[in-house]
This record gives structure tokens, C-alpha cells and sequence, in this order.
């Protein structure tokens, strides 16, 4: 099992990233709540990893924070959460919003992330209200320098990533031309996208 990478990060395209360790590149899947803080390419990289294996396949997600990692695990917990929405959790909203909303009983909240709907979300706060504490405070971030890249069309890589988390291509193209300013980086767009989405 592979619970942690440190290498260099040669490629990021959201939801998809490859960390170069020791000559062997590893391609990873991760929420938008990490790909925001990444170091810019060419740069040292170290993630937190959970590895899920099935039987045709092997499977890698990547976090910065450990307290993503956790979260990913047990909302895969709940019956009907699988890894895309889990990660399309994670890339709505903190660690803290969603415990708070989980919480809170904000099943209103919870069932606008693609792939929950009232039901899912009712489960949600039903299976994992007592079993998210400690989560909700203090990131857990593991200190990596800052910085994005800008893509040649970041509306473009918005829509895809944005479709990766389970939003349909018409939905996505319309979070994104919201969002969208002149300058902004697929990673500023997205975020503005998801935000706006969840409200």
C-alpha cells in the first residue's frame, strides 16, 4: 500500500496529477481543495496517498492535508458514496464546511454536490454526524510552496475538471462562463465555479 509520495510535480490537470519519484512518475487523482495549493511544476511535492484496489484496476488519490485524506475515506462509508463523490465533496467545500454543514443537519446543502441527492444526504448527517470530530478544526496542511501555472485556455480545463466531479458538460459550461474573469487560472475559475454551485 502507498500512504505517502514525495517527488516532483510534473503534471496537473485537474482532477489528474503526476508526481515524479525517483524517475517513476505516479498519476494520481485529486480534489480541487489540493490542487489549489500545489507548487507550481518542476517543484518538490508531498502528498498523502489512499490507494484503493479493485479487482481490475488500481487506483491513487493524492492530499495535501491528512484530514482530506480522512474525510475521503469515511464518506465512503456512507452506502451509495463512491471516490468520485468524495472527491467532488472535497472539492466543494473545506473539511470544516462540510463537517459543519454534516453537523448542522444542512442536508439542503449537502445534496447540491453532484451525486447526492436528499436521500445520500440524509445518510450523510444520519452515519457520520458523531464520527467526524476532530476533523473540523485545523487543516493539517503539510507546508509546500504556493504557486499555479496558467493554462493556455482556462475555461476549457475548468469545464473538463469541473466535469471529472460529476457536473453534466451543459451545467459545467455554465458555472464556468459565470465565473470566469479575464487573468483568472482553471484552479481560480473552478474554485468561483464550485462556490457559486454549492450556494
Amino acid at each position: 500500500m502507498i500512504g505517502r509520495l514525495k517527488g516532483t510535480l510534473v503534471h496537473k490537470q485537474p482532477p489528474w496529477l503526476i508526481v515524479d519519484v525517483g524517475g517513476v512518475g505516479y498519476e494520481l487523482e485529486a480534489p480541487m481543495s489540493t490542487i489549489y495549493d500545489l507548487p507550481e511544476l518542476g517543484r518538490e511535492v508531498t502528498l498523502f496517498v489512499h490507494h484503493a484496489q479493485k479487482e481490475d484496476s488500481v487506483s491513487l488519490y493524492g492530499f495535501l492535508r491528512e484530514t482530506e485524506r480522512r474525510l475521503f475515506r469515511d464518506v465512503q462509508k456512507v452506502g451509495g458514496i463512491g471516490a468520485k463523490i468524495a472527491l467532488a465533496i472535497l472539492s466543494g467545500s473545506s473539511v470544516e464546511d462540510f463537517v459543519a454543514r454534516v453537523e448542522g443537519g444542512d442536508t439542503a446543502a449537502l445534496s447540491r454536490i453532484p451525486g447526492i441527492g436528499k436521500k445520500t444526504a440524509e445518510r450523510i448527517v444520519l452515519e457520520l454526524r458523531d464520527k467526524l470530530g476532530g476533523l473540523g478544526s485545523g487543516s493539517g496542511v503539510v507546508a509546500t510552496p504556493r504557486g499555479a501555472s496558467v493554462p493556455a485556455d482556462p475555461q476549457s480545463e475548468a469545464v473538463i475538471a469541473l466535469q471529472q466531479l460529476g457536473y453534466k458538460p451543459v451545467e459545467a459550461a455554465r458555472l464556468v462562463k459565470g465565473a470566469f474573469e479575464e487573468g483568472d487560472s482553471a484552479e481560480a475559475v473552478i474554485r468561483k465555479a464550485l462556490k457559486a454551485a454549492l450556494k
